[in-house]
């Protein structure tokens, strides 16, 4: 029925068809015919006003004047002092050179030119962690764990590259070894020759006859020196008993004596005395618990600016209790990311110092240096809370 339609439409008005089809096929041409305006100049030209093609100016200059005629170089000048273009450029200005900052752990290798910008890398034992395609931070080179061994150096622009030892294999993180010789490490493993058996069960047995020698060892040391001690304490005993039954004499050694007269000479009594033991004598009077070492806020705020990621610092705030309209504060009066993230952990540090009965005395309460490790290690920064460990010596 539709085809009879359609029939029926051509033969009414034949012409009128025919024009539509033609004006169908004719849109598309024009379309794909007509140049965009980036194609009406040549490679590496730019369009300037009224359809002319002008030459970019060089690296190292800037745009002062378009051409008046296609095919002429631009007017263009020299970059001032500082700033640079190192690309074929329209632009009215050149780019602010970069400064190396030691803050953030960084030394420079090449000046800034008028063609180039200033060249920094981070300094020896730190690697360039690229947080976006023009940002970065300078973080400590790690270190291969147990059971691996280095594959690549740590340099100033990659980390170390770890993997495992011969014969291990990575299973959840960790360097096993592949004694079984499953599917998953079939490729690790060494299959022993009946020669390499042999002499494994040789060493065995070496091994077990030492470790059996040792033992008995031990245990006759402990043996002789248990037997030692017993008679050393029954002839102590002896000679004391036989000492309190004789008077003491003048030259009786004064460790040794069991008689100690008064000296008070209306006093015709004598007072008996035992002699004082080591223990006693050694015993130091009740001190109390040792006090670990103070806590300066603003050593442990840098340390933590050094490991803690420049991304994970807001969560790690907001976990340590600072409120959003604090962050958003350090935000707002300091430019640099580094003093925004030093004004956010003193909030907490400062806060919890005052919350302990210290006050301002920038001295962080050890409580709170408990509470920091265990927060770092819930956002998985274990490797931070260890370092702040051995810094501070927590066992």
């Amino acid at each position: 029925m539709e085809g009879a339609g359609h029939r029926g439409r051509w033969k009414k008005n034949p012409i009128g068809t025919i024009l539509l089809l033609l004006m169908c096929m004719y849109i598309p041409t024009l379309t794909l015919s007509e140049p965009s305006e980036e194609q009406k100049c040549p490679h590496g030209d730019y369009l300037a006003g009224k359809g002319i093609c002008c030459i970019k100016c060089p690296p190292g200059t800037k745009l002062v004047k378009d051409c008046n005629t296609t095919g002429v170089r631009s007017d263009c000048s020299p970059c001032p002092e500082k700033q640079y273009s190192d690309q074929m450029n329209y632009h009215p200005n050149c780019y602010n050179c970069r400064q190396c900052r030691a803050a953030w752990h960084e030394e420079m290798v090449a000046p800034c030119q008028k063609h180039q910008d200033t060249v920094c890398r981070c300094l020896a034992g730190l690697y360039k962690s690229h947080i976006d395609s023009e940002k970065y931070e300078c973080l400590k080179c790690s270190k291969c764990k147990e059971n691996e061994k280095e594959k690549r150096t740590c340099t100033s622009e990659t980390n170390t590259v770890c993997e495992c030892r011969e014969n291990y294999y990575r299973a959840k993180g960790k360097c096993e070894p592949c004694n079984k010789c499953t599917a998953e490490c079939r490729h690790h493993c060494v299959t022993p020759s009946p020669q390499n058996t042999t002499a494994s069960k040789t060493d065995d047995d070496l091994i077990n006859i030492i470790a059996g020698v040792v033992v008995v060892a031990v245990l006759l040391l402990m043996l002789v020196v248990l037997i030692t001690y017993t008679a050393t304490k029954r002839c102590t005993k002896k000679k004391l008993l036989k000492l309190s039954t004789q008077p003491s004499d003048g030259s009786a050694d004064s460790c040794e004596q069991v008689l100690i007269h008064s000296e008070k000479p209306s006093d015709d009594m004598s007072v008996t005395a035992l002699p004082q033991s080591p223990e006693s004598e050694q015993e130091p009077s009740n001190l109390p618990d040792c006090v670990p070492l103070e806590i300066k806020i603003p050593d442990l705020i840098y340390t933590l600016l050094d490991l803690v990621p420049v991304l994970q610092m807001k969560q790690l705030v907001r976990f340590l209790g600072v409120k959003d309209t604090e962050i958003e504060q350090a935000e707002t009066d300091h430019r640099s990311c580094r003093e925004a993230h030093y004004q956010m952990l003193r909030v907490w540090a400062e806060r919890g110092s005052r919350a302990g009965g210290g006050g301002r005395d920038r001295t962080l309460h050890w409580p709170l240096l408990h509470e920091l490790l265990d927060k770092l290690r819930k956002i998985h920064l274990g490797q931070a809370a260890e370092e702040l460990e051995t810094k501070y010596g927590i066992q």
